[in-house]
């Protein structure tokens, strides 16, 4: 089952992912609210939209913007809605 690890916590974890260019993403509801941070940053895909983002922290460490999601996908991006996606030091296991 895909995971979504930080910092050896698991962050994400669900058998019903998404692949998209190559990212797992996972249901929103598999992601651990406790650790999430609403962010300002906004970046614009041209064929999935404008994307959204959070931060982790926990203990002392941040991962700025390391989850994205669409709140509003354009048609051709449905599949994304209501999920998230991980870069920077977010590592996506099996």
């Amino acid at each position: 089952m895909p995971k979504a690890v930080w910092n050896d916590l698991v962050v994400a974890e669900s058998d019903d992912t998404v692949l998209v260019e190559g990212n797992h993403y996972f249901p929103r509801s598999a992601l651990r609210d406790d650790l999430i941070r609403d962010s300002a940053t906004h970046t614009v895909c041209p064929w999935k939209g404008t994307a959204s983002y959070y931060s982790l922290e926990h203990e002392g460490s941040t991962s700025k913007d390391a989850v994205w999601y669409y709140p509003e996908p354009k048609p051709d991006a449905e599949m994304v809605r209501d999920r998230v996606a991980f870069w920077k030091d977010v590592r996506v296991v099996d």
